[in-house]
Parts: C-alpha cells; structure tokens; sequence
C-alpha cells in the first residue's frame, strides 16, 4: 500500500507504533488509535491512554507496515478521508 493511500484511510480502530517522536518516552508506544483530531491521536496502549502531537511523531501502521509522518496528517479526520 502506498503512503498516499494511508493519508485517505480512517486510523481509527488500527494499531500503530511510535517510531519516532520529540518526545522520546514516546518511542516504541504501541495500541490502537481510539480518537483523532486535528491534531492529535489517542493510542490506547494496554490500558493506558495516550494523546500524542501529530505534528510531533511518526507513526507505523502494525496492520500494512506503512511510515507516515504525523505533520502529514494534521487535517481533521474527515477532511482527509474526502482528499
């Protein structure tokens, strides 16, 4: 699957990892993306609810093994799925 492809999917519901992050206690999370706003995620891991700065990580999508860059994302949701 294409990076492209990614940016028009819905994360929620997916599970993800933290490649990289300004916020180094923050690589290595891994859960599943509970919400998402424009810009932020809320990754349920184990239990433990996270809200990370999308314009702060870098995400790995468990499911397909795409790498995208948190700054790509940062559009509400629903305007990114519509393109």
């Amino acid at each position: 699957m294409k990076a492209r492809m990614v940016y028009r999917q819905e994360l929620i519901g997916e599970m993800v990892e933290v490649t990289a992050s300004a916020n180094e206690s923050n690589v290595g999370l891994r859960g599943k993306v509970i919400d998402e706003t424009k810009s932020t995620f809320k990754v349920d891991a184990k239990g433990n609810i996270k809200t990370l700065l999308k314009s702060l990580i870098t995400l790995k999508i468990l499911r397909t093994g795409d790498v995208v860059r948190g700054k790509d994302l940062l559009r509400r949701p629903e305007e990114r799925i519509k393109g």
